[in-house]
């Protein structure tokens, strides 16, 4: 067994499948050494992920490596980057055999996918938490932003909404679902899709963008006062998978499956807007995903969020806020 961290570094994430040319020094030296390709520029992201704040202490160690990854890729997304390297900064406790290998194996798993190299980091003791800063490369000029919507845009998100927020309830033990329907939506929140191609495609379309991770109407509001406008939410146009539909009556009456479908986070798909006459373009460029209009950008700022029937319907929580909770 490893007992120190540079044998941890070698035994366990010294030997990714993948290998870059644009990486001179990878991992082994007192730095990397990076080759940006010229007509580019870097787009770089970091994410912390600690126990007991962004998942359990009883977590599958082999999907908090994956999701460590998969919430630094879905940042690169929203900035219609592709990403290209990691660092992985590691925090653990003990030097457990089973955990690291099933962390390194969620994690390259991911990494593999996308073609990320891991080219550095740091281990050392502690509370459990992991740290990953991720690069990539965009084309000169063309990365999305949040602060370029503006009024008469439509709003779209990718995918659907709120199947993580139910999973979560269900590992607090608040709620019981069938088993089927627990393991679909603990794999939406344990390990979310992150929407790189989708992002990229977008390039030259999206007015703005970003990932939904703290929720979306949490995350639309990070548009809306970067680009100092507001927008209409028609909420129950939020989408749902079949699962989360079919447990909503399970959640809570009259609207509070909207208000987790709304609000929770966790989602890691895309909130972004579009020139209203660019709808044909759109279409080509998301061709492979379900996608859904749920608003529209306002010259006047402040987010209202409506029902199909007119009457305003603000959920009760706004979302995730990292010192004040759910």
């Amino acid at each position: 067994m490893p007992d120190n961290e540079f044998e941890l570094i070698a035994r366990y994430f010294a030997g990714g499948k993948v290998s870059r040319t644009d990486v001179i020094l990878g991992i082994g030296d007192d730095g990397a050494v990076l080759q940006i390709p010229s007509q580019h520029e870097l787009v770089v992201s970091m994410d912390t992920l600690v126990a007991g704040i962004h998942f359990l202490h009883e977590s599958d160690p082999e999907s908090i490596g994956y999701k460590a990854l998969a919430v630094n890729l879905s940042d690169l997304a929203a900035m219609g980057a592709e990403p290209v390297w990691a660092t992985l900064s590691l925090t653990i406790p003990e030097a457990n055999h089973d955990w690291l290998q099933g962390f390194s194996r969620g994690f390259f798993t991911l990494a593999n996918r996308f073609n990320v190299q891991l080219v550095g980091g740091d281990t050392c003791r502690g509370p459990l938490a992991i740290t990953v800063q991720l690069h990539g490369f965009v084309n000169t000029g063309e990365y999305l932003r949040r602060d370029t919507a503006r009024p008469g845009d439509l709003i779209y998100v990718t995918g659907e909404l709120g199947d993580a927020g139910l999973a979560m309830l269900i590992k607090k033990r608040k709620l019981a679902v069938a088993q089927q329907d627990y393991e679909y939506l603990s794999g939406r929140l344990d390990r979310p899709t992150p929407r790189v191609t989708e992002g990229r495609n977008l390039t030259g379309i999206a007015r703005s963008a970003i990932d939904i991770s703290d929720g979306l109407i949490a995350d639309l509001r990070h548009i809306l006062d970067a680009s100092r406008v507001g927008a209409i939410l028609y909420i129950d146009r939020i989408p749902v998978s079949a699962v989360f539909a079919s447990c909503k009556d399970f959640v809570g009456p009259d609207l509070a499956w909207v208000d987790l479908a709304a609000a929770f986070g966790d989602d890691y798909e895309l909130c972004f807007t579009i020139d209203a006459r660019d709808r044909d373009k759109l279409r080509e460029r998301l061709s492979d995903i379900r996608y859904t209009c749920v608003g529209e950008i306002t010259s006047s700022t402040g987010l209202r969020c409506l029902l199909e029937n007119g009457k305003e319907h603000m959920p009760e929580s706004a979302g995730y806020n990292h010192f004040g909770g759910q």
